[in-house]
């Protein structure tokens, strides 16, 4: 078993708050590295999220990312099609919950793949609701109708608002695919070309259309991503806002609910970020209500 001494990705955002785009996209471009090796071998993972990514530092003290937890996986040849609504209740794509049948697991992976991205650059989950964030019922409802915003402190750019819109496509059809995504003009930006430099497509993609790397700027991402999580606490989970199909951002920010305390924050972060099928949450909501 490989030991990843840099921790959950989860527990970096949960002590350190939200990251600016330029960290997220360097972890974020190694999670769909990784996510596309599993598909290219008929692999579908089906739980992906902050937990299921650990970082190792054990490359010449540069950040990387390892994917675990298969215990959900479905390969297209060995196995049946994917048809349960099994993961984390904050990361399961519509289709998934919508138990109607079998379903595309990845597209799902993609799904979830964009929530983690989401929930790196904001330090919330998308769907949650504004005035009852533990309601699952009510954050279920927001993944089927596609509901989400930005808090309007979080300032992210359009290209980046617009690659988690192409994600978060509650139609299948429309939603981006793994190879949308590393065609992606946002995605490319300082992409290490060993991410992918057994896909030929993608190498000669980015040799012909984005610029070379920005060895400066890679360099103080890096730092960046060595930095060891402090102590002092982050913001995950904290901020509530208007919430609207589009994406758009909150309009009244002194609205905003107050805080959950942090026990209750807690609690309702671990229910969250649980792997379970939707029945067994349910069955959870009900004790607990």
């Amino acid at each position: 078993m490989e030991y990843a001494s840099g921790g959950e990705l989860f527990d970096r955002v949960l002590t350190n708050g939200r990251m600016q785009e330029d960290e997220a996209r360097y972890f974020f471009q190694q999670l769909i590295s990784g996510v596309d090796y599993c598909h290219s071998k008929g692999v579908a993972h089906r739980d992906l999220k902050l937990e299921n990514a650990l970082i190792d530092n054990s490359h010449n003290n540069t950040p990387r990312l390892k994917i675990c937890d298969f215990g959900y996986s479905k390969h297209s040849l060995i196995d049946s099609a994917p048809k349960s609504a099994v993961g984390t209740p904050a990361y399961i794509a519509p289709e998934v919950l919508k138990r109607q049948g079998q379903y595309d697991g990845r597209a799902a992976d993609v799904w979830s793949c964009g929530v983690t991205l989401y929930v790196m650059l904001c330090g919330r989950y998308p769907f949650e609701d504004k005035t009852d964030p533990k309601n699952f019922r009510k954050t279920v409802k927001r993944i089927l109708n596609g509901e989400y915003g930005f808090p309007s402190k979080v300032a992210l750019s359009e290209k980046c608002r617009e690659l988690l819109a192409g994600i978060f496509q509650v139609d299948v059809a429309k939603r981006l695919t793994m190879e949308d995504i590393k065609k992606d003009e946002w995605f490319n930006v300082n992409l290490p070309s060993e991410l992918f430099e057994n896909d030929d497509v993608s190498a000669s993609l980015h040799a012909s259309k984005f610029e070379p790397m920005d060895r400066e700027l890679l360099t103080r991402i890096v730092e960046k991503a060595r930095e060891t999580p402090s102590s002092g606490g982050g913001s995950f989970g904290s901020n509530n806002y208007e919430a609207r199909k589009d994406g758009g951002d909150e309009e009244n920010e002194e609205n905003r609910q107050p805080p959950l305390p942090a026990a209750a924050a807690a609690d309702n972060n671990n229910r969250m970020s649980k792997a379970m099928s939707v029945d067994e949450y349910m069955e959870m909501e009900e004790d607990f209500h």
